[in-house]
C-alpha cells in the first residue's frame, strides 16, 4: 500500500514538472509561430537555402533535418501544424516540403507563399493510391512483419531444438530492444515525415510498438510457457513495459500509448496467482490510470483517457461479481483515484468558459462505471447484507461533488442522478423489470429490490437532501452562462428527491393516507417553488423563467400532486387536484413564466386520469344514490369551474396555448358533470356499464347541443379557436348520435322500448322531438356565426328528426305503448303517413319561403318527392276503396296547390323586379 502511494505522488509531481515545461514551450512555440507568419507575409527577407545557409554558417546541410527533429518533439499538439512546420521552416520553405508529426494526423498545409518548384509540383500531383502504398502501408505492414518475424524466429528455433528456451527468450528480448532502440535513434537523428497525409506512418513509432509487442510476448512466455520467472516479478515486468510504452507515446504518438494500455490492462488477466492480491491489482490499476491520464491531458488524447478509465472500470465490475469475497476498501480506492484522476489530472487546469466547455464525452466512462459500483454496493443482496449501500451513497456523493468542481464532467451528475432513481425504483438491469408491492417495498420479479431497513431510509434522505442543495446551488450559478448544464441541476435536483420520496412513501408510508409524508411533500413544493424563484432571479434576463426556473416550478407542482395523494382520501384528492388549476394561473398575475400555464394544464390532465380509473369519484360503493347532489357534482363541476376560472385569468395574462387547453377542459368537464349526473340519475344512482337507454342517449344529445350553442355564444364574447371548433365538434357529435343511436341502435322500432303511456310528454317527445328543436334552434343561432355547412347540417338533421317523431307519433296512434315493426301496417295507418309527409311538406315549404332557407326548400321538395314515391309505389297496391282514391286526390291537390304557390311566388318577384327597374330608370333619366 505504501509504494502504490509512492508511486502516484511521483506520478503526480511529474505531471506537474512537465506541465510547467509545457507551458515554456508553449510560449517558444508561440514565438516562432509569429516570426514564421512574418517570413510568410513578405516582411522580412525569405530565408537561404539549407545549403548556402550551411556554408554560411560554417555547419553541414543535413544538421536541419535534425534540428527541425529535435523541434518537432518539444511540440504539443496544441499548437499543431503551426508547432510541426514552425522549426522546420529553414530547411524546408524553399522546397515546399510539408512536416507532420507523430501525433499530427493530415493537419499539414502545404507552403502555399511562392509557387511551388516542378518537382515538388509533380509530386503533388501523384495518386492517393500510391501515397499510402509507398508511406502508410508499407511502414505499418512492415511493423507487424517485424514483430511476426521475432515471434517465427522464436518458434523456428524451438521446433528446430538449435537454443534452449533461455537463449530464445534473451534472443527476443534483445531484438524487441533493438527494434525500440533503432526506433529512438531514427527519431533522433531527424526522420520527417515527408509527405503529405503520412503522418500516421511515422517509422518510430512503428519500431517503438513491435519492440514492445515483444517484449510482452518474452515476458509471458518466460513466465507462463517456461516458467523462468514467478507471478510477481511477471507482473511488474509487464506493467512497467506497459507503463513505459505510454510514456513514449509522448514522442511516438497516441497509437503507441494505445498499444501500451492495451498491454497494461491485459497483464492482469495473463498473470494469475493463488493468493490473488486485490491490492496489488487496484494499486496497479491506480498507477496505469494515472499515468495515462497524465501523457493524455498533455497531448489532449482523448480516446485515450476514455479507453483507460474504461479499463479501470471493467476490472472493477469484473472483481465485484466475486461477491462475496470482495473488499471494499479496495473498491473505494479504485473509484475514488477514478474521479481523482478525471477531476485533478484528465479535466484539472482546463478552461471552463465557452461552448467546448459544456460536455467532454471521456467523462461518460467513470461516470458509468463508477455509478455502476454504486448501483452493485447499493442492491446486490450480498452487498447489502453487508451493509454496503452506505459506501455505495457516498460514491454517488463523490460524483455530485467532481460534477460540481468540474462542469465539464456533466455525465457524472446523469449517471448519479439515475443510479439513485433505479435504486429507489427497484429498476436494476439486467434483470426483468416487474414493479410491484412485495411485503411493503418496491420489488422485482418478485423480491425487493430497495431493503426496507432504516438505512435505506436515512441514505434516501440524505441523497435526496444533497441533490436539492447541489441542484439549486449549481442551477443558479450557471443559469446565466450555460442553461443546458443549469438545467440539468435543476433537472436532478427535483426528479431524485420526488423519486426517494415516492419510494420510502410505499416502503415505509401508509398507502391510504399518511400526513407525515405529505407533511415532507408539502415541503418539497415550498423549497422547490422558492428555489424556482431564487435561481430565476439569477438568469441573464431576471424573471425569465427559462428552463431551469420550469424544472424547479414543474416539480413543486409533482411535490404538490404527492401531497394531496398522501393527505386525502380519493374524492378530495380528485376535487383538490382540479381546484390547483387555479394556483399556477393567479401565479401569472406576478410572473410571466411559461411553465405556470403548462402546470395548470397538467393538473386537467392529472384529473382526467383520475376520473378514467375511478368515474364514481369515490368509489362505487361510497357513492351516494341521490341524485345530482352527490360526490358526481363536486368531482366533475368543481374542476369545471376551475378549470374555466384557470382560462378566463390566462386569457388576461399569458394568453397563449395554455389558456386555450384549459377552455378546453372546462367545455369537456362541464358536459362530463351533466353527462354523469344524467346516467347516475337514470340508472338508480348506481355507474356501472349497464345498457343505455334511449332516454339517456336523447338527455346526452340534448347536452352536446346545448354545449354547441353555449361556446357560440362564449366565443363571440372571448374570441378563441378552442371556443370555435369546439362548438362544431359538440354539433357534430350531436348529429352523430342522432344518426346512429337516435335512429338505428336505439330506435323503439327495432328495439321495442316502450314508449310511455302518456299521450304527447312521453319518450318520443324526448328523443326526437326536443333535439329536433335544439338543433333547428342552434342553426338559426349559428347561421351568420358559422360556416355554411354547419347551420344547414344542424337545419337538416332538425327537419329529419322532427319527420320522425311526427312519424312514430302517428304510429303510437295506432299502435299504442310498443310500436315495433313486426306488429305489421294497417290501411288508414298507411294512408296517415302519406298525408301527414305531404302536410310536412308544405309547411316545410312554407318555413323555407319565410325564412328564405334555400335547405328547407329543398328538405320540402325531397320529403314530397318521398311521399309521391310512396303513394305511386306503396299506397296503389296497398290501399284498396275509398283509402287509395282519397291518397291520389290528395297527392293531386298538394302538387298542384304547390305549383300554384310557385307561380304566384315567381308572378310576385317578377312584378317587383319589373318595378325596381322602373323606379330605377325614372330616378336616372337619360339626357339627350
Amino acid at each position: 500500500m505504501f509504494e502504490i502511494l509512492i508511486g502516484l505522488a511521483a506520478i503526480i509531481a511529474l505531471f506537474v514538472i512537465i506541465s510547467r515545461q509545457q507551458s515554456r514551450i508553449g510560449l517558444i512555440e508561440r514565438e516562432l509561430g509569429a516570426l514564421r507568419s512574418l517570413v510568410l507575409s513578405g516582411a522580412v527577407p525569405s530565408p537561404a537555402k539549407p545549403a548556402e545557409q550551411a556554408a554560411t554558417d560554417g555547419k553541414p546541410a543535413d544538421a536541419f533535418p535534425a534540428a527541425a527533429a529535435v523541434a518537432d518533439l518539444a511540440a504539443s499538439p496544441a499548437s499543431g501544424a503551426v508547432s510541426a512546420e514552425a522549426p522546420a521552416v529553414p530547411a524546408e520553405a524553399a522546397s515546399g516540403g510539408v512536416v507532420a508529426g507523430p501525433w499530427d494526423k493530415d493537419e499539414a498545409k502545404p507552403e502555399a507563399a511562392e509557387p511551388a518548384e516542378p518537382a515538388a509540383a509533380k509530386a503533388a500531383r501523384q495518386s492517393e493510391v500510391e501515397t499510402a502504398l509507398g508511406t502508410r502501408w508499407a511502414v505499418w505492414v512492415g511493423g507487424i512483419a517485424l514483430a511476426l518475424g521475432g515471434l517465427f524466429l522464436i518458434r523456428y528455433t524451438i521446433e528446430a531444438g538449435i537454443f534452449g528456451p533461455g537463449v530464445r527468450l534473451t534472443m527476443a528480448a534483445l531484438l524487441g530492444l533493438i527494434l525500440i532502440a533503432g526506433g529512438e535513434f531514427i527519431r533522433r537523428t531527424g526522420f520527417k515525415v515527408p509527405v503529405q497525409g503520412a503522418a500516421g506512418a511515422y517509422i518510430p513509432a512503428i519500431l517503438t510498438a513491435a519492440g514492445a509487442f515483444i517484449l510482452f510476448g518474452t515476458v509471458y512466455a518466460a513466465y507462463g510457457i517456461y516458467g523462468f520467472i514467478g507471478p510477481t516479478l511477471a507482473f511488474t515486468m509487464l506493467g512497467v513495459i506497459g507503463v513505459t510504452t505510454i510514456a513514449a507515446a509522448l514522442v511516438h504518438g497516441q497509437a503507441l500509448a494505445g498499444i501500451g494500455l492495451v498491454g497494461a490492462m491485459v497483464t492482469p488477466a495473463l498473470v494469475a496467482s493463488e493468493a490473488p492480491n486485490p491490492w496489488a491489482l487496484f494499486g496497479y490499476l491506480a498507477i496505469v490510470l494515472a499515468a495515462t491520464g497524465a501523457i493524455a491531458r498533455m497531448r489532449d488524447w482523448t480516446l485515450l483517457m476514455a479507453a483507460a478509465f474504461a479499463g479501470t472500470g471493467i476490472w472493477t465490475i469484473l472483481y465485484m461479481t466475486d461477491a462475496p469475497g470482495v473488499n471494499l476498501s479496495t473498491i473505494l480506492f479504485i473509484n475514488a483515484v477514478t474521479l481523482a484522476v478525471l477531476a485533478f489530472v484528465w479535466l484539472g487546469g482546463r478552461g471552463e468558459e465557452g461552448p467546448a466547455s459544456r460536455f467532454d464525452w471521456p467523462s461518460i466512462a467513470p461516470a458509468f462505471f463508477v455509478a455502476f459500483s454504486a448501483l452493485g454496493l447499493s442492491v446486490d443482496p450480498a452487498f447489502a447484507a453487508a451493509g454496503y449501500a452506505l459506501p455505495g451513497a457516498v460514491l454517488l456523493a463523490a460524483m455530485l461533488a467532481v460534477a460540481l468542481c468540474r462542469q465539464r464532467a456533466l455525465p457524472l451528475l446523469h449517471a448519479a442522478g439515475l443510479v439513485t432513481v433505479m435504486i429507489y425504483l427497484g429498476i436494476i438491469p439486467p434483470t426483468t423489470i416487474g414493479s410491484d408491492i412485495v411485503g411493503g417495498s418496491l420489488g422485482v420479479d418478485g423480491q425487493p429490490a430497495v431493503v426496507s431497513d432504516a438505512l435505506t431510509r436515512n441514505i434516501g434522505i440524505g441523497l435526496g437532501l444533497l441533490f436539492i442543495a447541489a441542484g439549486f446551488w449549481a442551477a443558479r450559478r450557471w443559469a446565466a452562462t450555460a442553461w443546458i448544464r443549469s438545467a440539468s441541476w435543476a433537472a436532478w435536483g427535483v426528479i431524485a428527491p420526488l423519486v426517494v420520496l415516492l419510494a420510502l412513501w410505499f416502503t415505509f408510508g401508509n398507502l391510504d393516507r399518511d400526513l407525515l409524508y405529505a407533511a415532507v411533500a408539502a415541503l418539497l413544493v415550498v423549497v422547490f417553488a422558492v428555489g424556482g424563484e431564487w435561481i430565476a432571479r439569477a438568469e441573464e434576463a431576471p424573471l425569465k423563467g427559462g428552463t431551469s426556473v420550469s424544472f424547479a416550478l414543474g416539480g413543486a407542482a409533482v411535490a404538490g400532486l404527492l401531497m394531496l395523494h398522501m393527505a386525502f382520501g380519493s374524492g378530495w384528492t380528485t376535487i383538490l387536484i382540479g381546484a390547483a388549476a387555479i394556483v399556477p394561473a393567479l401565479a401569472t398575475r406576478w410572473r410571466s413564466y411559461p411553465v405556470l400555464g403548462w402546470i395548470s394544464v397538467a393538473a386537467v390532465i392529472a384529473v382526467l386520469g383520475r376520473v378514467a380509473y375511478d368515474p364514481t369519484i369515490v368509489g362505487a360503493g361510497l357513492l351516494s344514490t341521490t341524485p345530482v347532489f352527490n360526490w358526481l357534482l363536486l368531482g366533475y363541476g368543481v374542476p369545471a369551474l376551475a378549470f374555466g376560472f384557470a382560462a378566463w385569468q390566462l386569457a388576461r395574462t399569458t394568453n397563449g396555448r395554455p389558456r386555450l387547453a384549459m377552455e378546453a377542459a372546462a367545455a369537456l368537464f362541464a358536459l362530463l358533470t351533466l353527462a354523469m349526473l344524467v346516467r347516475h340519475a337514470m340508472h338508480g344512482g348506481v355507474i356501472d356499464t349497464g345498457v343505455m337507454t334511449l332516454a339517456e342517449q336523447a338527455i346526452y344529445t340534448l347536452i352536446a347541443i346545448g354545449a354547441g350553442a353555449i361556446l357560440v355564444a362564449i366565443d363571440m364574447r372571448s374570441p378563441s379557436s378552442v371556443l370555435r371548433y369546439g362548438s362544431m365538434a359538440a354539433g357534430v357529435a350531436s348529429v352523430a348520435f342522432i344518426g346512429i343511436r337516435h335512429f338505428v341502435v336505439l330506435n323503439p322500432l327495432f328495439t321495442d322500448e316502450s314508449t310511455g303511456q302518456i299521450p304527447v310528454l312521453n319518450l318520443l317527445f324526448l328523443a326526437y322531438l326536443l333535439p329536433a328543436v335544439a338543433a333547428g334552434g342552434l342553426a338559426l343561432y349559428a347561421r351568420d356565426k358559422r360556416p355554411k355547412w354547419y347551420a344547414q347540417m344542424l337545419a337538416v338533421v332538425a327537419a329529419v328528426l322532427a319527420l320522425a317523431y311526427a312519424t312514430l307519433s302517428v304510429r303510437r296512434l295506432f299502435k299504442g305503448e310498443f310500436i315495433g315493426l313486426w306488429s305489421g301496417l294497417g290501411q288508414l295507418e298507411t294512408y296517415t303517413y302519406s298525408a301527414l309527409w305531404l302536410a310536412i311538406g308544405v309547411v316545410l315549404l312554407t318555413a323555407g319561403v319565410w325564412l328564405k332557407s334555400q335547405v328547407l326548400r329543398i328538405a320540402s321538395a325531397a320529403l314530397i318527392a318521398i311521399a309521391v314515391l310512396k303513394v305511386f309505389l306503396f299506397d296503389m297496391s296497398e290501399l284498396e276503396g275509398v283509402l287509395r282514391a282519397l291518397s291520389f286526390i290528395g297527392l293531386g291537390a298538394v302538387l298542384i296547390g304547390i305549383g300554384l304557390f310557385y307561380q304566384r311566388l315567381l308572378t310576385r318577384a317578377a312584378k317587383d323586379a319589373d318595378k325596381d327597374k322602373q323606379e330605377q330608370a325614372d330616378s336616372n333619366p337619360v339626357r339627350e
